[in-house]
């Protein structure tokens, strides 16, 4: 590994305060244009496109694959954790995740990825966005493609949706030359809906109305004499904010049954994983679900005893819930990382970051269920078969969802690659 890249690991969960709604929805605009600089839709697939969505599950830090996806027994290095069987034959995971393993028939894995950085932050943008950002041009993330490619007009909703602990934020600025309408939003599963989206007191909604209609007024006539991508995008923004506001019942989770709730848990990530299928009920283009933490450089295997726990038994039902409300069918759900962990096991009992060889996971729509890709040596250390990377990760997530990842964005005449044009989506893994 390139340990110049390395630098000290401290949390790198990003909590966003619960700052005036409105105010932080708009934020992050700068000077990014507005959808006024688009060209037509992808392609001629749209209507076959409706209402899928995409479910990108980040496990924030770097998890382990030998403790989750790809599990190597009877070596020092391998730990202390059994590989058990799954749904598929021939398939074993760790036995951390009992639960995910009865849903193996809904999944797929990839695990032979290999990749270049082992800081978190290059990392990160690696995957997200399926190439390395150059000094002059910067790579809208997964989330802002797809929101794009998944676009129908006057969805009531964001298209690129983020969910998190602790209530609401602001848009991220992850959308690079799309603009912010494809921006991710952040929002909390809070038990009432979004916080911070009610009306002052003594305010009416008649009252509201008209400030709004004045507004739209003022914008009108002044867009009517001076063009202005900067205010189109701040008008588009706006208006997404109140039609977000009057959806905020579906932020509320306390409407689900008890039934329900307690299936998922009462864990942040459970209540974040419930959220998600309200909004792929919704029809939500894009759908992040954060789960931080797993940089376990001391402890590891206590560590992600509680972790993995954490994680199997929300995501499994989530899964579940899906098919039985034959949702997973139009869903496609990505269990992603940065990185995978190193197979030597370090003074503080712990694993360091390793973007050698590691796995993820899929379900869903567009992918062969119960199907494995690629494979590594028997200690874990290097890719024997189907080396992939972030790239061809890239083209298959769009392709699985009916997006054309050999097309190219049109941005006021200049022409953007959706994905990096010398790779291609991973076959084999497509249904």
């Amino acid at each position: 590994m390139n340990k110049s890249l390395y630098k000290p690991c401290g949390t790198i969960e990003h909590g966003i305060g619960r700052k005036q709604f409105m105010g932080e929805f708009l934020t992050g605009m700068g000077a990014i244009a507005g959808t006024s600089l688009f060209s037509h839709p992808l392609g001629a697939t749209e209507v076959a496109k409706h209402g899928k969505s995409v479910v990108v599950v980040y496990l924030n830090g770097g998890v382990s694959q030998f403790e989750s996806w790809d599990p190597k027994i009877d070596l020092e290095t391998g730990g202390p954790f059994k590989a058990i069987p799954t749904t598929v034959p021939g398939i074993h995971v760790s036995e951390l995740i009992p639960h995910t393993a009865q849903q193996m028939h809904h999944m797929a894995l990839i695990r032979s990825i290999s990749t270049d950085l082992d800081d978190h932050g290059l990392a990160n943008n690696l995957v997200r966005s399926g190439r390395m950002t150059r000094s002059a041009t910067e790579y809208p993330e997964l989330g802002a493609v797809v929101a794009k490619g998944l676009e129908r007009p006057d969805f009531p909703l964001p298209g690129h949706i983020s969910t998190m602990a602790g209530g609401v934020g602001g848009r991220a600025n992850n959308s690079a030359y799309l603009g912010p309408r494809y921006a991710s939003v952040a929002v909390g599963a809070e038990k009432g809906g979004i916080v911070n989206t009610q009306l002052p007191d003594g305010m009416t909604l008649s009252v509201d109305s008209r400030r709004h209609d004045w507004r739209r007024f003022v914008n009108s006539r002044h867009r009517s004499r001076i063009q202005s991508a900067e205010m189109d995008a701040y008008t588009q923004c706006y208006e997404q904010a109140l039609r977000l506001m009057e959806k905020r019942e579906l932020f509320d989770i306390s409407q689900e049954s008890a039934s329900v709730q307690e299936a998922y848990g009462k864990s942040e990530f459970g209540k974040q994983m419930l959220l998600a299928r309200r909004l792929v009920e919704q029809e939500v283009p894009f759908i992040e679900i954060q789960h931080g933490g797993w940089d376990f450089h001391h402890n590891n295997f206590e560590f992600h005893l509680h972790y993995v726990a954490d994680f199997d038994r929300p995501f499994a039902h989530f899964l579940t819930d899906l098919n039985q409300r034959g949702l997973l069918e139009r869903t496609l759900v990505i269990v992603m990382t940065e990185f995978g962990r190193t197979p030597t096991i370090n003074a503080g009992y712990g694993r360091d970051h390793y973007p050698r060889a590691w796995s993820i996971a899929l379900a869903g729509c567009g992918i062969q269920h119960g199907a494995i890709i690629g494979s590594t040596d028997a200690k874990g250390i290097d890719v024997t078969d189907r080396k992939v990377d972030h790239r061809h990760l890239f083209h298959t997530y769009l392709r699985a969802v009916g997006i054309d990842s050999s097309g190219q964005f049109d941005i006021a005449g200049r022409k953007f690659p959706i994905a990096d044009p010398a790779y291609g989506p991973i076959e084999e893994l497509l249904a």
